[in-house]
């Protein structure tokens, strides 16, 4: 299974757990020490039944909608149009549970009178709210990233600790005289598509950390980074996106725009920062480090370079690597060996 799909499966999976524990405590408000207005009683473990029943059901259609909507919509238009078109498929989704309710409890009860009977407000107010709160839920993650939501959440990040990743510093070519002759706007437009073809990374199970203007930083856990080298596929198959969508950038832009980038991995401290804005961050030399190895891509003339310490921990079939030099970085007392990377592919 690719990234993308674990990703899609993660989300549907998501909303089918969300949806069934909220069908369980509406379960439990109702069926405790109350009584039904209108004529449908449910008995309590038989509400308890159908909401696992059903829970899993309603959450897999309403996780496959944010998935579709987060995968062709996003990129189409603004954050507030998406919210009124979730609005209006979570009216079409109450819609579809009355009717389906309709159905199975309905007897002989005309379709207007079963759906506003007594009580059914409050049912609907709940099943609305429900959807918006797992709808802002996963927008505060996608803006978050990965599981850091949960984590951040359990307080795990409160401490900070020790992980050993891998970080890729990418950065756009020749951004200054993009952006002298674009102009901001035109300049922040071309950016904000080379960003979005970005999201092709997920494939290679990258987490995109930072977006500090025309750069990104990337990042993985040290298993996930050189399985499969996608630490180094990450950079090919933005490069292979943006190529793929040469003749709209060309249209729009009036260039192809080129990103080069700088590897490294080792140990760095992830720990929770903020009052009021919250953020996970990492810390360390070999952050820095990364970014002096980008740096140097311009006077090697070289787009992808990585350091000697991840290079000797890369079983690699797909690359080849080239040795620099072991040059003095700014800011570092001892040297680092720097490596050039090529695609195998590329030399036959």
């Amino acid at each position: 299974m690719t990234f993308k799909n674990k990703r899609r499966w993660q989300t549907i999976r998501d909303y089918s757990l969300g949806w069934t524990l909220a069908f369980i405590y509406l379960s439990i408000v109702r069926g405790e020490g109350t009584r039904e207005l209108g004529s449908v009683q449910f008995e309590f473990w038989d509400s308890i039944f159908t909401s696992l029943m059903m829970g899993p059901l309603f959450g897999a259609i309403s996780g496959f909608s944010h998935v579709l909507m987060m995968e062709y919509g996003y990129k189409q238009v603004s954050l507030l149009k998406l919210i009124i078109i979730r609005a209006i498929y979570a009216l079409l989704f109450l819609t579809s549970i009355i009717l389906l309710a309709f159905v199975f409890y309905g007897n002989d009860m005309e379709l207007l009178d079963f759906a506003f009977e007594p009580g059914s407000f409050a049912i609907y107010l709940y099943i609305l709210s429900v959807d918006i709160f797992m709808f802002g839920l996963m927008q505060v993650s996608l803006y978050l990233g990965g599981n850091n939501l949960l984590k951040l959440l359990t307080g795990n990040f409160y401490t900070p600790k020790e992980e050993e990743r891998i970080f890729m510093f990418l950065d756009l070519k020749s951004s200054t005289q993009h952006a002298e002759r674009l102009g901001h706007i035109q300049y922040s437009k071309m950016i904000q598509d080379c960003f979005n073809d970005l999201g092709v990374v997920v494939e290679n199970e990258s987490e995109i950390y930072q977006y500090v203007g025309d750069e990104v930083i990337l990042t993985w856990n040290l298993a996930d980074g050189l399985r499969n080298e996608n630490c180094l596929q990450a950079y090919y198959s933005f490069k292979a996106q943006l190529e793929k969508r040469k003749a709209y950038y060309q249209d729009q832009y009036g260039c192809q725009p080129q990103f080069k980038a700088g590897l490294n991995e080792g140990i760095v401290t992830i720990t929770e920062v903020g009052k009021y804005k919250k953020e996970i961050a990492f810390h360390g030399d070999t952050i820095n480090t990364a970014a002096r190895i980008q740096e140097k891509c311009n006077d090697f003339r070289e787009e992808l370079l990585i350091s000697e310490n991840l290079k000797d921990k890369l079983v690699v079939s797909a690359f080849s690597f080239h040795k620099l030099d072991s040059i003095a970085l700014k800011g570092k007392e001892q040297v680092v060996t720097i490596y050039s990377v090529t695609e195998v592919d590329q030399l036959k």
